[in-house]
């Protein structure tokens, strides 16, 4: 496919305001996370059978994933270098995310939520729906907001779908160790292109559909609270983001060199392969300690 986004011109733009380092990225072409849809259709297709958590899983991936495909469609053949709007692309996402949770709900999914190491499990009720809309809505664009390096989302979300397989095995839960397989065959395959320096870039089209497909595995293994700790590098990229952006508005000063956090290690001399590596070697360190949690979390259920 990268040939063929090169004919159609379906290139990059850089921000001018980023690191300079990036502006040799300027036409890298974009939107190669439509690869994603082929890999992660036919991988659950052929090995998910019937399941419909699995099915749930991937509807949610590419859900999000068309999402970003309309954002990334109006960045290439506009020229607008944000896409859609923020509003527009945080309707887009509440409407879907608020479909998914009654999906959810329809399927089976319990609306309670287990509590990490204490083995409790309180019920939600009705206050699930809003707090699976959130979780939908922060994951994708916290992977979004990860998705600045060459082979950086891709290769953390590699780590972290390996984390959900190894959670399926322990709970026998075989359509999240299939569809967490998936979702590793698509990363490590689209890394063999996007690793340092990139071929191609995933766009919102990729970023979006990887974090909706984290989001889901998290939903269905019922390891909501365990998210943000497996996906530690997802949370630190948006609360530097959150911070910078609101200590500029309240201060006016800039409690990083540039956010989100990648940058400023970029911007603080590390080189992009260094900061990619770091952060995939923190990933692994939060998986095994998830995978610790949660197994001490099941034995005390």
């Amino acid at each position: 496919m990268i040939p063929a986004l090169h004919r159609l011109k379906f290139g990059q733009s850089v921000r001018s305001d980023g690191p300079q380092s990036h502006l040799q990225k300027q036409g890298t072409p974009t939107m190669g996370g439509v690869m994603f849809f082929f890999s992660m259709i036919l991988g659950t297709i052929f090995l998910a059978g019937n399941s419909y958590l699995a099915y749930f899983m991937l509807v949610c991936t590419l859900g999000f994933g068309l999402i970003g495909f309309v954002d990334d469609y109006i960045k290439i053949v506009k020229k607008r270098s944000l896409g859609l709007t923020a509003k527009q692309k945080l309707l887009a996402q509440i409407v879907f995310s608020v479909l998914l949770a009654l999906a959810a709900d329809y399927i089976g999914i319990s609306t309670a939520v287990m509590i990490p190491l204490l083995g409790w499990s309180i019920e939600l009720n009705v206050i699930y729906y809003f707090f699976v809309v959130f979780l939908l809505v922060g994951t994708t664009n916290a992977v979004n907001l990860t998705d600045g390096l060459d082979g950086l989302a891709s290769g953390v979300t590699l780590i972290v779908a390996l984390g959900y397989v190894l959670i399926g095995f322990m709970t026998s839960n075989y359509a999240v160790m299939i569809f967490g397989a998936v979702v590793m065959g698509s990363c490590l395959g689209f890394l063999v292109f996007n690793h340092h320096p990139a071929k191609v870039f995933m766009g919102d089209t990729g970023s979006l559909a990887l974090g909706g497909a984290v989001a889901a595995m998290a939903i269905v293994t019922k390891t909501e609270l365990l998210l943000p700790l497996i996906g530690i590098i997802y949370v630190a990229e948006t609360v530097s983001d959150i911070i910078q952006v609101g200590i500029y508005k309240w201060k006016k000063v800039r409690v990083f060199k540039m956010a989100p956090l990648h940058h400023h290690f970029e911007l603080s001399g590390w080189s992009e392969w260094k900061v990619v590596r770091v952060f995939w070697a923190v990933t692994a360190a939060a998986v095994l300690l998830t995978l610790l949690c949660y197994s001490i979390t099941v034995t005390n259920l």
